[in-house]
């Protein structure tokens, strides 16, 4: 079986300990609070328009203000189910073929020999999509019943909203590197194999691994992180439902 090599542990949300101990890029945690992060991260008109909201009157709460109950609840595992399983039924973890006309491999060469990332890295780009689009439209349907509560709840529905505006073009920036990096990953993996391969055939050995084997630890890889990169996205859907319980 061909495994990642293990890397130092690192402290931090599953998404970030996973592409560290995947990948070989070096992970380092930030000495820095988070409000100098944030600080950091946010330009002058986020900070005026993080201002108003936290400073501003908020808008008056609506007379038939519906108390929380259990739907909210339910559309927001309904979301996260939904994401979840389609990402563990996805044809992507069971066959990813080349595109175009298939191509036998070389006489001798594995048969996964012709598996290409692209195709790869399209499925986790378009599972991103998928991730940015239902989360948030879920957090502004979230935010909507949270303004509905009491003043303290409408501002702090106009808060997330303007952190979500800030924030979400750096966190956009920042999850796009990772199919880059599982390309990496991909390639190390593939490699690994090829060369156990190919010394046990100059030393006439039986191969200490199954040819093709790496692509099944890969798929389970790629599908770890986009489970672990789902968990992420989901934390402000979860404060805000947070929010409603005390509401």
């Amino acid at each position: 079986m061909v495994h990642a090599p293990l890397r130092t542990a690192f402290s931090g949300p599953t998404l970030i300990r996973l592409l560290a101990r995947l990948t070989d890029v070096e992970f380092t945690e930030s000495r820095q609070s988070l409000s100098d992060r944030l600080s950091q991260w946010l330009h002058w008109t986020d900070a005026i328009e993080l201002s108003t909201a936290l400073n501003g009157n908020p808008s008056a709460v609506p007379a038939c203000a519906r108390a929380f109950g259990s739907g909210e609840e339910n559309e927001c595992a309904r979301v996260r189910s939904a994401l979840a399983n389609a990402i563990a039924g996805n044809n992507a973890f069971a066959a990813i073929k080349r595109h175009g006309p298939a191509q036998a491999p070389p006489h001798g060469a594995p048969m996964d020999a012709a598996v290409d990332y692209p195709v790869f890295r399209q499925h986790y780009l378009s599972m991103q999509q998928a991730m940015e689009t239902g989360i948030g439209n879920l957090r502004g349907r979230l935010r909507e019943k949270l303004a509905a509560r009491t003043s303290a709840m409408t501002r702090l529905a106009e808060v997330d909203e303007v952190m979500e505006r800030a924030l979400s073009g750096r966190e956009r920036s920042l999850l796009a590197t990772v199919p880059a990096l599982l390309g990496g990953h991909f390639e190390r993996l593939r490699q690994a194999e090829q060369k156990t391969l190919a010394d046990a055939q100059a030393s006439g050995d039986t191969p200490a691994v199954t040819p093709g084997a790496w692509l099944a630890v890969f798929r389970k890889d790629m599908q770890s992180v986009l489970l672990a990169e789902l968990e992420l996205r989901f934390q402000p859907v979860e404060g805000l439902l947070a929010a409603l319980r005390t509401s």
